[in-house]
């Protein structure tokens, strides 16, 4: 089958994206290629974009971004058994080895299999495209044979008798992490701004907590006191503090150590998985890790979770997507709106 295909391109560090035409995805036996409806924008897309080479070493010019998309199913690869021409479907374009074709920004992207998910007719698009590098982080920290290693999610959830803390609900990979982690059968207490505190108990969070109090960690404590922990996963918080020229200097990763604290002196696992790097100063007993790379297995949460999740209403689409624009023309501002920040909502882009 043969297409033109059209993407969102950066030519190099600090350039804007220019649109033009592009190679057609190359299929795989286990890929499918789809024709994107509706894009999302996370931070890794404006960070490739503002430091390049300096952040991303392996990067070339002109390439292509994106790794949240939802479409329909083009063609199929002669090993795929789960999808079909036609198909309504989300997915994480980077769960492969693609190049540029495993890119969202573009009309359209190839995807393994593996990392992507029937959809309900009756989800929109663009809420379906909040989910997957959300949903594949927030697994990956808590699944991960080498982080939390939690119980999978089942429908209905099999109660586990212990409670998890995860610091930063309203974000992408909170509010996946919150639902995820729920449906695994654990009792989740969370912190957010107070603003956010019903949606969090609205995706399952049993308690919320204001992560700029200051007495948060001491109120944490007091939280898990008498439960059995299953560790924390740190997902936001990092200062980048700056210099008088504004250069950026190390980083502060004070959730992380909000965290450790937390489930040094609490009963249970004492373990942190950590969306950003871990500080070097650990509490004695307690380990942490940094959630970052692909899974080391082929992730379960698309074919055996989510698709029956989505079907059955148990898992939502969140955060909220926030539609700013149609078009691939429309991605550079929707990368810009990202950058300054946005409160349970992510950024999104029709196609």
């Amino acid at each position: 089958m043969s297409h033109s295909n059209t993407a969102a391109w950066l030519t190099a560090a600090k350039a804007p994206l220019s649109v033009g035409p592009a190679p057609y995805p190359t299929l795989k036996p286990d890929t499918i290629i789809v024709r994107n409806k509706a894009v999302a924008i996370n931070p890794a897309d404006w960070a490739m974009q503002e430091r390049g080479q300096s952040l991303f070493p392996g990067m070339t010019f002109p390439c292509r971004l994106g790794c949240d998309l939802a479409g329909e199913v083009v063609e199929v690869g002669s090993e795929v058994t789960r999808f079909k021409p036609g198909d309504r479907v989300l997915g994480f374009p980077w769960g492969m080895a693609g190049g540029d074709d495993a890119k969202a920004f573009q009309e359209y992207a190839v995807v393994s299999e593996y990392f992507a998910s029937l959809i309900p007719d009756e989800m929109a698009f663009e809420d379906a495209a909040v989910i997957p590098l959300g949903l594949v982080s927030a697994s990956n920290g808590l699944f991960g044979e080498q982080f939390l290693a939690l119980e999978h999610p089942s429908i209905p959830a099999k109660p586990t008798g212990k409670s998890l803390l995860i610091w930063g609900g309203s974000t992408s990979v909170g509010c996946n992490a919150i639902q995820l982690a729920v449906a695994a059968g654990y009792e989740v207490i969370t912190t957010c701004s107070p603003k956010n505190f019903a949606y969090m108990k609205k995706l399952g969070a049993q308690q919320a907590f204001d992560y700029a109090s200051p007495t948060i960690v001491q109120d944490l404590i007091a939280a898990f006191k008498g439960k059995t922990m299953a560790g924390a996963y740190s997902i936001a918080g990092v200062v980048m503090p700056t210099d008088g020229s504004g250069n950026r200097l190390a980083a502060s990763n004070a959730a992380c150590e909000a965290c450790m604290e937390v489930v040094a002196q609490s009963s249970g696992a004492k373990f942190v998985s950590s969306a950003q790097p871990v500080p070097e100063k650990k509490p004695e007993g307690v380990d942490a890790k940094f959630v970052i790379g692909p899974m080391k297995d082929k992730p379960f949460v698309f074919e055996k979770f989510l698709q029956e999740a989505l079907a059955k209403g148990v898992f939502i689409p969140a955060p909220e997507a926030l539609v700013v624009g149609t078009g691939l023309e429309s991605v550079q501002l929707a990368m810009d709106t990202q950058k300054k920040g946005v409160s349970a909502k992510k950024i999104v882009v029709t196609l």
